[in-house]
């Protein structure tokens, strides 16, 4: 039998007024789904953020004993409840959040509409003009993006590997060690993976156009 289930409190005294009413669990609901963090969602709740953790713990451990075969206890079914509901209230937070992430990497997003009207020398006919001011895409969202959610490869303490054939044993097709330059190689791969070198005459501004040539 599982084990997961925690001790449960006391019943409380007859008479007295449930704390987690469907007024209370609908304003941890609501808040949640604006993806504000738990202690804030308990305060808009007019509740404190230990008692609901709490509701959430037996929630979970309601809905982990029901997984493992066990019967539903019904004084546990309104924390079970409450946990699915806030779940998917914080999860559809999350999801619009990344989207509005993506969206300002991307780019595109209309700020300004303009409509002109003006007349047509040829024809002399009123013409109407829309003009749409949009966002430029912005790598600072999608690095933002990658630093979190592949921290391991991308985040600020993420650990950059080189392999340097050759390191220590002979070199290919030949007898001779080959050695390395290790300080040499740290200032080429920092000049190559930290930062971008333009060519002097874009530096100092000589270039005024270019053309992209395939």
């Amino acid at each position: 039998m599982s084990t997961r289930r925690k001790d449960r409190r006391p019943p409380k005294p007859p008479g007295r007024p449930r704390l987690l009413s469907e007024e209370v669990e609908a304003r941890l609901v609501a808040a949640s789904r604006t993806g504000v963090a738990v202690e804030l969602a308990a305060e808009m709740a007019g509740i404190s953020r230990t008692t609901f953790l709490r509701w959430m713990a037996r929630g979970r451990a309601e809905i982990e004993a029901r997984e493992d075969g066990e019967p539903p206890e019904e004084e546990e079914a309104q924390y079970a409840a409450l946990y699915e509901k806030v779940r998917t209230a914080r999860a559809t937070a999350a999801a619009r959040a990344m989207a509005n992430i993506r969206r300002v990497a991307d780019g595109g997003i209309v700020t300004k509409v303009t409509t002109r009207k003006f007349r047509d020398s040829v024809t002399g006919d009123i013409v109407e003009e829309t003009v749409e001011d949009r966002t430029s895409p912005d790598w600072r969202a999608d690095a933002w993006y990658l630093e979190r959610q592949h921290r391991e490869h991308y985040g600020k303490d993420a650990v950059v590997a080189v392999e340097i054939t050759g390191l220590g044993g002979p070199a290919e097709g030949g007898e001779d060690e080959q050695h390395v330059d290790l300080a040499a190689l740290a200032e080429r791969l920092d000049k190559s993976l930290f930062s971008v070198e333009y060519p002097p005459e874009l530096e100092d501004g000589s270039v005024v156009d270019a053309e992209i040539v395939n």
